[in-house]
């Protein structure tokens, strides 16, 4: 059984930053894809960013890119995402997720989640103006 732990959510003011933390507990995943995906009230669930552990090869929607940064520290078993400028529309539930097998290079389905069968609970970033 493997587990999804996310952290560092938190309120913050428009144009500040946070860091997430996704952390994979239990069974050892090899090599997995991780995503970093978010979801607002009344909204869908969108694809932010995502990252290939074996290769640090990484992807994101066009709406964070330049803004937002997805890494991997493979020892810790964590994956973070930085998040600068931050603004309003950023405001939502954010969760990690593991693709156990990926398959490919990365590219933008990496940003469905129906490419992803482990799911964590949730941090919740919400963003003031």
């Amino acid at each position: 059984l493997v587990q999804l732990a996310e952290s560092g959510g938190g309120s913050v003011e428009a144009g500040g930053s946070l860091r997430l933390s996704c952390t994979t507990s239990g069974d050892t995943l090899r090599n997995p894809g991780m995503g970093w995906f978010r979801q607002a009230p009344g909204l869908e669930r969108e694809g932010v960013a995502a990252i290939y552990t074996s290769d640090g090869s990484t992807w994101y929607a066009s709406s964070v890119k330049g803004r937002f940064t997805i890494s991997v520290d493979n020892a810790k078993n964590t994956v973070y995402l930085q998040m600068n400028s931050l603004n309003v529309v950023d405001t939502g539930m954010y969760y990690c997720a593991a693709d156990t097998n990926p398959i490919g290079t990365i590219g933008p389905s990496n940003l469905f989640g129906y490419m992803y069968d482990i799911w964590g609970q949730g941090t919740q970033v919400t963003v003031s103006s």
